[in-house]
């Protein structure tokens, strides 16, 4: 079973929104991929003058050391969008076995898995994050990817568990139980395959947020080191540079905001053309 047939793929490719988000996050990974490798310079380096205005040679200025703020910007991408996937697959990993469970097994089992569910999602995100990464040992690299990473578990496991109640009544997931074939077979072989679409919109869409989320920690010095060419560090050190040098903030943010729109846009977009109804309407 093929994710996305030829039919829809043609109809991504005429999926505007679709197509719109893919070519902002496909931008922006290529630009925070290559960008600091092909230039001459380090997004690190204190060689030119401070707070220059945006012109030909530094496109978005320098910042309050001197350092060329476009090329910390695509820098500052690489660690964001590091963040943000490795979060996102750590959320799978967790997320999908405990819906898969919880689906599958009911009863007790499930009802436990969704009520630890349920207190998770009683906390607003960024403050469960902030508590995370506390608890975690502060600010560090490694404790924002697990805390954005923990913060995601729950999506996944609920709309796992709601994919497999609705999957699990279907008839050749009972003729596999009544050919006597083992649970985990089942799960793995003729209910999760069936699930893949819907947790791929979600992971996509899921990428935008803990990307929001893990420059909200940053900001808040919760993230990565003070001076990493990260983006909620970046508009965390321009604040009190704004009135002088509003570029600071603006083209980091501008990053941030382009790189959140391209993921929503695209999940959105596959969204449409995963849906079974919509493929069926095409």
């Amino acid at each position: 079973m093929t994710l996305i047939s030829s039919k829809s793929w043609r109809m991504l490719r005429s999926n505007r929104t679709a197509l719109v988000g893919l070519c902002i996050v496909t931008g922006l990974l290529l630009g925070s991929l290559l960008i600091p490798l092909l230039s001459s310079a380090s997004p690190d380096s204190q060689d030119f003058e401070r707070f220059l205005s945006p012109s030909f040679q530094h496109p978005f200025g320098t910042d309050a050391l001197g350092r060329d703020l476009f090329l910390r910007t695509f820098a500052g991408g690489r660690i964001s969008l590091f963040v943000a996937f490795v979060a996102v697959g750590f959320s799978l990993l967790i997320g999908v076995p405990m819906g898969l469970i919880a689906g599958y097994a009911g009863g007790k089992v499930e009802s436990l898995i969704m009520r630890f569910v349920d207190l998770m999602l009683s906390f607003p995100s960024i403050l469960l994050a902030i508590v995370l990464v506390t608890a975690f040992g502060g600010a560090s690299l490694q404790s924002l990817v697990l805390s954005v990473g923990i913060v995601g578990i729950p999506q996944f496991a609920r709309q796992t568990r709601g994919e497999v109640l609705s999957l699990r009544e279907h008839e050749y997931v009972l003729s596999a139980q009544a050919l006597g074939f083992g649970h985990v077979r089942i799960l793995l072989r003729h209910i999760l395959p069936n699930a893949i679409a819907p947790l791929t919109v979600l992971s996509t869409l899921r990428i935008g947020t803990a990307v929001l989320e893990a420059a909200g920690l940053s900001f808040l010095g919760l993230g990565v080191e003070v001076g990493t060419a990260e983006w909620g560090v970046m508009i965390k050190d321009a604040r009190e540079f704004m009135s002088q040098s509003p570029w600071l903030a603006i083209f980091p943010g501008l990053a941030l905001s382009m790189t959140v729109l391209g993921f929503n846009l695209f999940g959105d977009g596959l969204r449409d053309v995963l849906d079974p109804k919509q493929v069926r309407k095409g």
